[in-house]
């Protein structure tokens, strides 16, 4: 299968075959570096997870970065992070074909970079959905922390392409049929989340430019009946991201008429393992949670009910 739209000296074709943990026998080939767009000359970034037994159904997948990323030129992408082994290899187990992108990110690129770029990676996939093997008419999204921000919103903005544009991709739709997030921030209100604006705090300050652009990035307040179903994943003692978030985000979509669920995580911090510290024996301890409910099994038992069965 040929993959459009990748120039050769921008990109290399890698065919490797990863093991899922617990399982020795389930492969997915991974298609590296697939240019999905381009921003003043620099290549934007995807690598494609082709299941064994595909389903015919598409994920995007974005991980978690704080909407940050060093500016050297060494610096590891946003999909190698590690938190790809944990939700999108299951998901390509599961016989979902697996978009997993990079975005630009701070201090250089400030919010709508983020967005867009997502906005971008949807579009693409649809547009050569006969090429990856998708239907294009129901793509699912999951990430974690920001890149939980991210596919939130393209859940719920209505995500409509621009019939007037010269590229046919930004004719298309950018907005997903299933959502799944981890540790989703989704209201800035009260909280200037200072990389992805870059302006001082005024969080709870109505009526500046500021709170408007905050009020802007919010995925509850975008919240309307057609939304996409959302399964949001939290754990209850994240430092970072307010488990009460999730809640307020369950409830605004369950008030529009929206399916929605939240799994709990007890005692769960904000990692992609819901990784989180304790005190044992008077010494702070950083470990994972016991006894922690399947998340991984409830991300895909969500795909599977509403993209595949719907």
């Amino acid at each position: 299968m040929s993959i459009p739209h990748r120039p050769c000296f921008l990109t290399m074709l890698a065919m490797v075959f990863l093991h899922a943990s617990g399982s020795a026998d389930a492969q997915a080939r991974v298609d590296r570096n697939v240019v999905f767009g381009m921003y003043s000359g620099l290549a934007l970034l995807m690598d494609v997870y082709y299941p064994e037994n595909p389903n015919g159904y598409g994920i995007v997948f974005v991980s978690g970065s704080g909407w940050t990323r060093e500016l050297s030129l060494d610096a590891a992408p946003i999909t190698q992070t590690g938190q790809e082994d944990v939700y999108a290899i299951p998901l390509a187990e599961a016989g979902y074909t697996v978009f997993n992108i990079n975005h630009r990110a701070a201090p250089r690129f400030r919010h709508p970079a983020h967005l867009e770029d997502a906005q971008r990676a949807v579009r693409f996939i649809r547009h050569h959905a006969d090429e990856f093997g998708i239907d294009p008419d129901r793509i699912g999204a999951m990430g974690g922390s920001s890149g939980a921000h991210l596919v939130s919103m393209l859940g719920v903005m209505d995500g409509k392409g621009d019939p007037d544009d010269p590229s046919p991709i930004n004719r298309e739709s950018s907005r997903v049929q299933v959502v799944v997030v981890r540790a989703a921030p989704t209201d800035f209100r009260n909280d200037a989340a200072a990389p992805l604006f870059g302006f001082r705090d005024t969080a709870g300050r109505q009526g500046t430019v500021e709170f408007r652009q905050l009020e802007e990035a919010s995925p509850v307040m975008y919240v309307t009946s057609d939304d996409a179903p959302f399964l949001l994943i939290h754990g209850d003692a994240d430092p970072v991201v307010p488990f009460e978030l999730s809640v307020a985000m369950q409830a605004a979509l369950e008030e529009a008429g929206v399916s929605a669920s939240l799994v709990r995580v007890p005692g769960g911090g904000h990692g992609p393992r819901f990784e989180a510290t304790r005190i044992i024996d008077g010494e702070r301890v950083r470990g994972l949670p016991q006894d922690p409910p399947d998340y991984i099994g409830a991300m895909i038992g969500w795909f599977d009910r509403y993209l595949v069965e719907r």
